[in-house]
């Protein structure tokens, strides 16, 4: 099996780590401490965006920690009320000011927000901002196949990473293998199942944990990695931040991934990427 300790590397070159540290629902003055907390453990991918409010937060953390900017991995996105090339510049200098720092390591367009029919005009800006060295690489989230196939037809890039809802209740099979073929990277979001509350207790994933002697949030984060995502797990809690990490000294098997795989609901519990909502 790959090492899932090692980076993986995206379409255009850039390493990326497999795991990272998730801060949706972190807000900017708890940002600084769990963030902080996470960098101890040993996360080096940080997720924020400017839609969760805590770049400034986020950013003070790496500041302080004391680590080179060179060995950590930040990703931030561009909210959808900035979609359009001119606005999504702005947006991305913006969140360069507030995370203290002369670039990102990936940038994401946050929604394709179909109804504005800009999500096109802002990955051009993205890949702009790739040429002048803001970012380092251009991906996009919650983009259903239909959105991707129309960037790389108007603008011959694929996106390097499509961050999407991913669990064992919505494990988007046919959409990691359709990434695979196209070389996009699949990165987990809401990867725990959080809205459920239910996921962490099902038979098969507590069958797992104890199996190996892990926690049910371990064997769900493996779960991931051995199906190839990166993943941004999310906790308020240091000592549960550092166990998220802790997932390299085991193996699922192929009967206990297919007992999880057979969690799959079909639903979603977030919105309906092609929808109006966003």
């Amino acid at each position: 099996m790959t090492d899932l300790s090692a980076p993986i590397t995206l379409n255009d070159g850039v390493s990326m780590p497999r795991i990272g540290y998730g801060t949706y629902k972190v807000g900017d003055s708890e940002a600084r401490r769990t963030v902080e907390a996470a960098l101890e453990a040993g996360y080096r991918l940080i997720d924020t965006a400017e839609m969760y409010g805590n770049e400034t937060g986020v950013g003070r953390a790496v500041r302080e920690s004391g680590l080179a900017r060179e060995g950590l991995f930040l990703t931030s996105k561009v909210w959808n009320d900035h979609h359009g090339y001119d606005a999504a510049r702005r947006a991305l200098e913006d969140s360069l000011e507030r995370l203290g720092t002369d670039y990102l390591d990936l940038f994401l367009i946050h929604w394709p927000s179909p109804r504005q029919d800009l999500y096109v005009e802002t990955f051009q800006a993205l890949l702009q901002a790739k040429e002048e060295g803001l970012i380092r690489s251009a991906g996009v989230s919650n983009f259903l196949p239909e959105h991707l196939e129309r960037v790389r037809d108007e603008t011959g890039d694929w996106p390097s990473v499509n961050q999407v809802e991913l669990h064992p209740y919505f494990n988007q099979a046919g959409l990691r293998d359709w990434h695979r073929e196209r070389g996009i990277a699949t990165q987990s979001w809401g990867p725990l199942g959080q809205r459920t509350g239910s996921l962490l207790g099902e038979k098969p994933v507590a069958a797992a944990a104890e199996a190996h002697g892990r926690t049910p949030a371990q064997v769900v984060i493996r779960w991931h990695l051995q199906h190839g995502c990166v993943v941004i797990p999310k906790s308020s809690r240091p000592e549960r931040i550092a166990a998220n990490l802790d997932v390299f000294g085991f193996e699922l098997s192929g009967a206990e991934m297919d007992a999880i795989d057979g969690l799959e609901t079909g639903r979603r519990q977030g919105i309906d990427p092609g929808g109006t909502e966003r």
